[in-house]
């Protein structure tokens, strides 16, 4: 699908990967209508790209982004939010807080734009997911979860919805605002977080391409391959390393800051 011209929402855009996409994105001539809850940041990413900006949070203000965004022909589906710690740990109402922004935005906001692409014969959608939906990360269990369900509903769209391009991105450690939010840095001296400008361009070779599936940086692919193949051996060597080392996305948090 070629980017030039085509109108681009991207969800999360005020930082991280989402302002790194917003970038990229404007660089192929694209326009852009960017989401996010931060009004100075999102603006000041606007400003830069030519965007238009669009300020709510997409847990509660998605019919009326929708209606403002007007006919889209690519979603990039980015913002999520994250938390980090033992299952019985977690907080009240931090699990709602997970599936709403990672898992329900996603779709419910799909839902309304996707009947005007269909009707057009044109659009494509990224999900920009996280290898921890692909193999499950110690501490990470309701954000590994959420992001697995978004991979389930990309590939069954893929089969309902001809003419329309499904992407997902699966990034691994990015270095974006995530672990200061989150409230757990990141101490691990391997894998070495990528810069955010990297799956920004994954996410524009997704569209551009039409590739299905793209992981950041590509080795990921390998142990999720190997679960999946041979689950046994997988897990034992998870074992071995205190059960997956943290691999899940590093985006901006947030319910679309």
């Amino acid at each position: 699908m070629r980017l030039a011209d085509a109108r681009v929402l991207i969800t999360g855009a005020s930082s991280g990967i989402g302002a790194a996409t917003a970038r990229a994105m404007a660089a192929t001539g694209a326009r852009l209508v960017l989401s996010g809850r931060d009004r100075d940041r999102l603006a000041a990413v606007a400003s830069e790209t030519g965007g238009r900006a669009l300020v709510g949070d997409l847990t509660t203000d998605l019919a009326d982004l929708a209606e403002r965004a007007g006919p889209v022909d690519v979603l990039v589906g980015n913002a999520g939010c994250g938390w980090a710690g033992p299952f019985p740990a977690m907080p009240d109402g931090t699990v709602e807080r997970l599936v709403a922004g990672n898992l329900t935005a996603p779709i419910l906001l799909t839902r309304l734009l996707l009947p005007a692409m269909i009707e057009r014969g044109r659009g494509h959608l990224v999900f920009v997911a996280s290898i921890a939906g692909a193999i499950g990360v110690r501490d990470e269990a309701v954000y590994a979860a959420t992001k697995a369900g978004l991979l389930g509903f990309a590939e069954s769209l893929r089969y309902e919805s001809r003419g329309i391009g499904v992407s997902v991105v699966l990034p691994g450690v990015v270095e974006t605002p995530f672990f200061e939010r989150r409230g757990a840095p990141y101490t691990r001296r391997w894998p070495v977080p990528i810069p955010a400008e990297r799956v920004a361009q994954a996410i524009v070779s997704a569209v551009e391409d039409g590739r299905p599936e793209s992981y950041v940086p590509g080795w990921l692919r390998l142990p999720a391959m190997l679960k999946g193949a041979a689950p046994g051996p997988f897990r034992a060597l998870a074992g071995m390393f205190g059960g997956q080392p943290e691999l899940s996305r590093r985006a901006e948090p947030g319910s679309t800051p």
